[in-house]
């Protein structure tokens, strides 16, 4: 199973992104928009994941969740990896939380790590929310659209739990909720 963990924005905050995007998708044919139903902020990429090591992976995210406390997000600025003048992946980012953003997200990865998840390793952490991704292989120069977005800020939304999440892989891809945990601790 392809796995990871994120948070899931309130619908009020997802359609504050959807104003935001607009018609942007007709005007940037060579990048690949994400719909609105698979909008996430992942916390932690698990890879692919046995069936049998799921139990030990809910037990470790449900206690990493657990140290941490909901915080206080919202949308705010846009950008692109690795940059937006060969843009792969063109995104919103994500403000607030201070620090504990992060901590969640190293606990979690680790509580994946611990549970024998290989695709916990990796990459920063950098929160966002992806909104395209391009075509070609090499990138794309999204400068002009960081640009348009950049000024973007979303109203306050309150995160307050993770979801264990799998990856439907296709022409169609799709994401299906495993477990939730809710952020209870005092960060």
């Amino acid at each position: 199973m392809r796995l990871f963990v994120a948070l899931s924005p309130p619908p009020e905050a997802l359609a504050e992104v959807a104003g935001a995007v607009g018609a942007r998708p007709e005007r940037w044919p060579d990048l690949r928009w994400t719909g609105s139903e698979t909008w996430h902020i992942t916390m932690a990429f698990l890879g692919e994941v046995p069936e049998k090591a799921l139990p030990e992976l809910e037990t470790r995210l449900g206690r990493a969740a657990g140290r941490h406390a909901p915080m206080t997000l919202r949308f705010e600025g846009a950008g692109a990896f690795p940059s937006a003048r060969r843009a792969r992946v063109v995104w919103l980012g994500l403000a607030g939380g201070g620090t504990a953003i992060s901590r969640l997200a190293a606990s979690l990865a680790a509580g994946g790590r611990r549970a024998g998840a290989a695709g916990a390793e990796g990459k920063p952490f950098h929160p966002h929310l992806t909104l395209a991704r391009a075509r070609p292989r090499d990138g794309l120069d999204a400068r002009p659209l960081v640009e348009e977005l950049k000024d973007f800020g979303g109203a306050p939304w309150r995160a307050d739990a993770v979801h264990l999440m799998r990856s439907h892989l296709g022409p169609k891809t799709r994401y299906e909720a495993l477990e939730s945990w809710p952020l209870t601790g005092g960060g």
